[in-house]
C-alpha cells in the first residue's frame, strides 16, 4: 500500500526476525468454544527469533532501520519494567553491535524477574527514572539521551511500545503474510497494547476483520489506532473500530478471572502459553466474543499470539495464582 506524503520516514525495514511465522490450528481449543476443528487458528509471532521472540521485532525492523538510517550507535526506549518492546530492543541492539538504555518508571524492586533478566543478560542499561506516568517518563527519556549525547554517543529514542506510523507497517506486512497463509480469514483477534500492530492490521485487513482487546495501555485505543491507521494511508475511523473494552480489569498490570480461564485453556487444550497483559486478555476476549456469538462456527477466527511469555515469570499475581492451581484432571 502506498502512504500519503510524510507519514512516515523512505526507509526499508532492516530483517531482524524469521518469516514467516507458523499458523497452527487449535481444534482442541475451538471444540472447547463450540467452534468447528478448522474454525480457530494461532498465528505464532511469538516465534519470531530473536530475544525470545514477539510482535514487537516487526517493528524495531523499521524504527531501528530508521535509528541506523540516521547514523545511530545507541538505542534508547521507554515502557513499563516488564515490556517486551524493551527487551527485543535490547535484544536488537545486541544483534547489530549497538548499545541499549532502556528507560523505566518508578524504583528497581528487589531483585529481577521475568524480562527484566533477559535486558540485563542482552546488556541493556536499565534506567530507573524514579517518575510515574507517561509525560513524565518522556521528559526523563529525553534527559537521557541528552546525557548520552554529551558524553559523545549517537542515540536515537525509539517510540514507547516500538509504536508509530513507521513502526504499524511491520503489521501491514505481517497481514499480507497472514492471508497468504489464511485466505479465507474471517477475524484476527489480537491484544490492543500501543495500537500499532492493530492499525498496521486494520490499514490491509479493514476494521472488520480485526477485533482488538483493550489491556489498558492507553486511554484512548480507538484514537490511537485510528491515528495510525490514518497515517498508513487507511480510512478507520475510530468509531468503525471492533475494541473489546471489557477485559481490562482493575487496571494493566491486574490479573483477571476471564485472563486466568483464557491462560488455562490454550494451555491445557493446546500446549500454548500465554501472558496475562497482553496474550492473556486477547484469549479472554476472543472467549467472550465466541461466547456471545460475535465469533461463530464456519468462519476462520485466528489468535495473533504476540509472544511476551518472559512477562509471565515477572506478573506477581500470576506466580501467587499459579502457586494453587489444581493438576489436570
Amino acid at each position: 500500500m502506498s502512504l500519503p506524503p510524510g507519514s512516515a520516514r523512505d526507509v526499508s525495514p532492516v530483517r531482524l526476525g524469521t518469516w514467516p511465522t507458523p499458523v497452527e490450528p487449535a481444534p482442541r481449543l475451538a471444540a472447547a468454544l463450540g467452534l468447528g476443528a478448522d474454525d480457530l487458528l494461532v498465528k505464532r509471532d511469538d516465534l519470531t527469533g530473536l530475544g525470545a521472540g514477539g510482535n514487537k521485532l516487526r517493528k524495531l525492523e523499521w524504527t531501528v532501520a530508521e535509528a541506523l538510517a540516521g547514523g545511530a550507535d545507541t538505542l534508547v526506549t521507554t515502557g513499563a519494567p516488564q515490556s517486551n518492546h524493551a527487551r527485543l530492543t535490547a535484544a536488537v541492539a545486541a544483534r547489530l553491535g549497538l548499545r541499549a538504555v532502556l528507560v523505566f518508571p518508578g524504583a528497581p524492586g528487589a531483585s529481577r524477574t521475568g524480562n527484566l533478566v533477559l535486558d540485563a543478560v542482552l546488556g541493556a542499561e536499565i534506567v530507573f527514572t524514579g517518575v510515574t506516568g507517561r509525560p513524565a517518563l518522556n521528559q526523563a527519556a529525553a534527559q537521557v539521551v541528552e546525557r548520552l549525547r554529551a558524553a559523545g554517543a549517537r542515540p536515537a529514542l525509539l517510540p514507547f511500545g516500538g509504536s508509530s506510523v513507521l513502526a504499524a507497517r511491520g503489521y501491514v506486512a505481517a497481514a499480507e503474510e497472514l492471508l497468504a497463509q489464511v485466505p479465507d480469514l474471517h477475524t484476527v483477534v489480537v491484544a490492543l497494547g500501543s495500537g500499532a500492530t492493530m492499525a498496521g492490521l486494520v490499514a490491509r485487513l479493514g476494521s472488520e476483520r480485526v477485533l482488538g482487546v483493550h489491556v489498558g495501555a492507553v486511554e484512548d485505543p480507538r484514537a490511537v489506532v485510528a491515528s495510525f491507521a490514518a497515517g498508513l494511508g487507511a480510512s478507520a475511523p475510530a468509531e468503525g473500530l471492533r475494541v473489546d473494552d471489557e477485559q481490562v480489569g482493575p487496571g494493566y498490570g491486574s490479573l483477571t478471572e476471564p485472563v486466568r480461564e483464557a491462560l488455562s485453556l490454550a494451555a491445557r487444550r493446546e500446549g500454548i502459553i500465554l501472558d496475562p497483559t497482553y496474550t492473556g486478555r486477547a484469549m479472554a476476549g476472543l472467549i467472550a466474543a465466541a461466547r456471545r456469538g460475535e465469533i461463530r462456527p464456519g468462519r476462520r477466527t485466528v489468535l495473533l499470539h504476540t509472544g511476551g511469555v518472559p512477562g509471565l515469570y515477572g506478573h506477581a499475581a500470576a506466580l501467587t495464582w499459579a502457586d494453587s492451581i489444581p493438576p489436570a484432571g
